[in-house]
């Protein structure tokens, strides 16, 4: 993982925020150690926010994504929504296990979305996780395609636990944003810096988490 005091170095072509949603204890966090460490942790619910940096190599160019991880509970709503500001790709993630966190996405997660995103070509990407639970599924992947249709989001399911399609989530949500010029523009300048200072109210403790 990268050192935040690098972020000014010129080791990278563009510098993309995601943001990682949804319902407390879908597998974010998991997904997010998955991907960034190539490990699989059983992780307990993030506090507030946490956040990752994954240097990547797509599309012919040197990349670093500044992955942000918000808690998934209620209470914590109101001090993860400046998080949505700036974001080139947000990752609804939901349980496939769990039908409640996959009604939430569009009573909840969908809405948030349309209210805190600043960028109206902001990718989305819909993940369906646990597929390793097969045996305990009650969201079939068709109302997963369905939703992400309606929502005009990218869709994939996958495993944080067996690494099933984990990299294929963020490797296609990035390669998306690398097509779409104006997200492009945006990682190349303005949020380099301010990418990194994230202005945070005072009682958001940073943890790892579960989501």
């Amino acid at each position: 993982m990268d050192d935040l005091s690098d972020s000014s170095q010129p080791d990278f072509d563009h510098l993309f925020k995601l943001l990682l949603i949804g319902d407390s204890g879908v597998g974010k966090s998991s997904l997010l150690q998955s991907f960034t460490s190539n490990n699989f942790e059983d992780l307990s619910p993030t506090i507030g926010v946490d956040f990752k940096i994954k240097l990547v190599t797509l599309g012919g160019k040197k990349l670093k994504l500044a992955i942000w991880d918000t808690a998934g509970q209620e209470r914590f709503r109101t001090l993860t929504t400046s998080y949505y500001r700036g974001a080139q790709g947000i990752i609804m993630v939901y349980d496939v296990t769990r039908r409640e966190t996959f009604s939430d996405l569009s009573d909840v997660w969908a809405k948030e979305i349309d209210l805190y995103s600043t960028n109206p070509d902001c990718i989305k990407m819909l993940v369906g996780n646990k597929v390793d639970k097969e045996g305990e599924r009650v969201v079939t992947k068709r109302e997963g395609i369905e939703f992400a249709r309606q929502q005009g989001c990218l869709f994939l399911e996958c495993s944080a636990k067996t690494r099933t399609n984990v990299e294929q989530c963020f490797e296609e949500l990035v390669l998306k944003i690398l097509e779409t010029p104006s997200l492009l523009a945006q990682g190349s300048k303005g949020l380099r810096k301010d990418i990194f200072k994230q202005r945070q109210p005072e009682t958001i403790s940073s943890s790892s988490g579960c989501c």
